[in-house]
Order: structure tokens, then C-alpha cells, then sequence
């Protein structure tokens, strides 16, 4: 079934688009504070469209991602009891929650950093940080470089891959499609129980 191939060209149109940089911005920032799909998503096919913009592409995501997790830190220092922690409980992330509250506890400003560069959900970290009244600025500091190193070693592995990975990617889109719903399942299974 070649579902994730015509998903793959779709993304590769819309990442062509003359807006495609706006909806990176609004998408990444959109991430950092309550939406579920990752950026990448689209930053990488929007450097393959366009090499030559593949630098300005990961740092507005990387500005637009820092600027979503400021709102998210803000959102979880001032508005936690109101907003996010009946939020928190009507979809199910409580235990989540107190796992990124542990984590906090355990390695300080070094989580911020992780989950800004690693696929940990970062909105829960911003959020998280703000909740707990993480000083502003190693905050900032960690989600800059997290989030920093993150968008431009994807645009770099497609910046310098090129037209090579991009055929690679046409070639294998669909195996890894499937792979990577296939891992979602068995971690949504392995975590709800």
C-alpha cells in the first residue's frame, strides 16, 4: 500500500508553496506549545525543495519553536492551576506530567535541552519548566540549543545528502512509513498499560 508516497509528495508540494516558510513558523511554534506533529515533518522536505535555503529554514524553526516555548514556560508559570492542569488531566497526561515534574527534580535545566533535541514531547518540558519556576534565561538558553542543534542537524543531514537522500527517501518512504506506525503502536500499547 503506497498511502505514505502520495503523503511524501503531497508534503513535497505544500513544501514548495510560497507561504511554506509561514506555516513552518506557525507549525513549529504551534508545536512548542500544544501541537502533536513535530516540525521536521516539514522543515525536511522544505529543504529538499529548496537547498539553498536549508540555514534560513532551521533557524526559523528554531526561532519559532524557542518563541513556542517561551509561551508554553509562561503558560505553565502563570496559568497551570486554571488552564493547563485540567488539560493535563482531561487527555489523559498526569502521569506523563509527573514523570517530566521527576525528571526535572533529577537533572535540573539539562532535560529542557534534551527535549528540545530528542522526539520527547518539548511543549510537556516548557510547560513543565514554567511550573515548576525554572529561572528564564538557562531555560531559554537550554530550548535555544536544544532546539537549535536539533533543526539544523536535520536540515544539514538533507542539505548535504541531497538529491542522493532524497531518492533514497522516495525509494524507502513507504517501509518507513510503516515501520514508524507500526513503533507508535507498540509504544502506545507498552505505555498505556
Amino acid at each position: 500500500m503506497k498511502i505514505f508516497s502520495s503523503l511524501y509528495e503531497w508534503t513535497l508540494k505544500w513544501a514548495k508553496h510560497k507561504f511554506a516558510p509561514v506555516i513552518l513558523a506557525v507549525l513549529t511554534f504551534a508545536e512548542s506549545v500544544f501541537f502533536p506533529i513535530p516540525p521536521d515533518v516539514l522543515l525536511a522536505p522544505m529543504v529538499l525543495a529548496n537547498r539553498k535555503k536549508a540555514w534560513f529554514y532551521a533557524s526559523l524553526t528554531t526561532v519559532s519553536s524557542v518563541i513556542g516555548g517561551v509561551v508554553g514556560y509562561y503558560l505553565g508559570f502563570w496559568m497551570f492551576e486554571p488552564l493547563i492542569q485540567p488539560l493535563i488531566t482531561e487527555f489523559g497526561y498526569q502521569e506523563r506530567f509527573n514523570t517530566a515534574i521527576s525528571w526535572f527534580e533529577q537533572w535540573g535545566v539539562w532535560v529542557v535541552f534534551l527535549a528540545g533535541f530528542s522526539p520527547i514531547p518539548y511543549k510537556l518540558f516548557t510547560v513543565s519548566a514554567g511550573f515548576l519556576h525554572m529561572l528564564f534565561w538557562p531555560f531559554l538558553l537550554a530550548s535555544a540549543v536544544g532546539r537549535g542543534l536539533r533543526f539544523f542537524l536535520v536540515a544539514g543531514i538533507i542539505y548535504y545528502g541531497g538529491e542522493t537522500m532524497e531518492q533514497k527517501l522516495r525509494q524507502w518512504i513507504d517501509t518507513i512509513g510503516w515501520v514508524i506506525v507500526v513503533l507508535i503502536v507498540i509504544a502506545y500499547f507498552l505505555l498505556s498499560n
